[in-house]
Parts: C-alpha cells; sequence; structure tokens
C-alpha cells in the first residue's frame, strides 16, 4: 500500500499548531484538513477522551451554527493519537486564513458555561465520558499559542 500524506510528516519536528494536512478536490469542490495540533507528538501528555469529547460536542457545535462557516463545515473530530483535532471545511483556505476561526473556537470552548450539547444518552453513544472542565482547561492552553502564534506554528516542517 502506498503511504498517506500525514504518515509522512516528521512527527519528531512537528510542534504545536494549526496545519493544512491536505486539499482535496471533489466533482469540483475543494476540501480543506486541517491538523489542529494541540500537543506536541511524543513529547507532551496527550489529552484524554473525556476532555477531548466534549471539546469535539462542543466544537462540532460551535462551527455547525457559525454565520460564516456553518455552511463550510465538513467534519470536526479528534485524531487518534489525542495530540488534536482535525478540520474539514469545504473549500480551499491556507491556516493563516482560518486562524480567526480556530481562535473563536477556542475561546468559545474556553469561556463555555452550561450543559455539553449532546451529552444526553439518547443524543449520545458515550455521553457520560466528559470532562468540560478539562476542555475548558486545555482550550486555554492552546489559546496561549494562538495568541501569540508563529509562522513555524502554521507550515508543517520540511
Amino acid at each position: 500500500m502506498d503511504r498517506i500524506a500525514s504518515f509522512s510528516i516528521d512527527h519528531e519536528k512537528l510542534l504545536r499548531g494549526i496545519y493544512v494536512s491536505r486539499v482535496d478536490v471533489f466533482n469540483g469542490v475543494y476540501i480543506t484538513t486541517f491538523d489542529i495540533r494541540m500537543k506536541k507528538p511524543n513529547k507532551e501528555a496527550v489529552m484524554g477522551t473525556a476532555d477531548m469529547h466534549a471539546m469535539e460536542h462542543l466544537g462540532a457545535t460551535f462551527l455547525r451554527n457559525h454565520k460564516k462557516y456553518a455552511d463550510k463545515t465538513v467534519y470536526f473530530g479528534p485524531m487518534g493519537c489525542r495530540t488534536g483535532f482535525y478540520l474539514i471545511l469545504a473549500g480551499e483556505y491556507t491556516s493563516e486564513a482560518v486562524l480567526p476561526l480556530i481562535k473563536e473556537l477556542f475561546l468559545f470552548i474556553q469561556d463555555y458555561n452550561g450543559d455539553v450539547p449532546g451529552a444526553s444518552p439518547v443524543e449520545c453513544g458515550n455521553f457520560s465520558d466528559m470532562d468540560l472542565e478539562k476542555a475548558k482547561e486545555e482550550a486555554e492552553i492552546f489559546m496561549e499559542l494562538l495568541e501569540n502564534i508563529k509562522p513555524e506554528n502554521l507550515n508543517y516542517p520540511s
């Protein structure tokens, strides 16, 4: 089998940040996949499933209700390695172009109060595995990077 593109990134050099993972074209429509890397791979402790699950519910709800990006949001969900999230948007974008959206998203999670959307047995297959407070902490930590982001946090290492 061919090696997929995401395994070609040197994860030993990868920093926390926002990266264009790939741009695809489906039936003439561009689709951009973003790597939202919240933890330095193989160096920092990964996030827990409960905090990531809460972030997934909050993030998907925020993005699918966003005034500009609701109809462009294809997917928002966790990476299996638990170091971040994937965001897939319809359209062709750069990391710099979506930085304001990502800041809005993580501010929303950081400041969220109330019940996590979709956190009931009727709405979710594992509703009890959510930690809102830890999700808010993780969002706050990532916001520190987003507020002072540098080019090396927006472009994959070569």
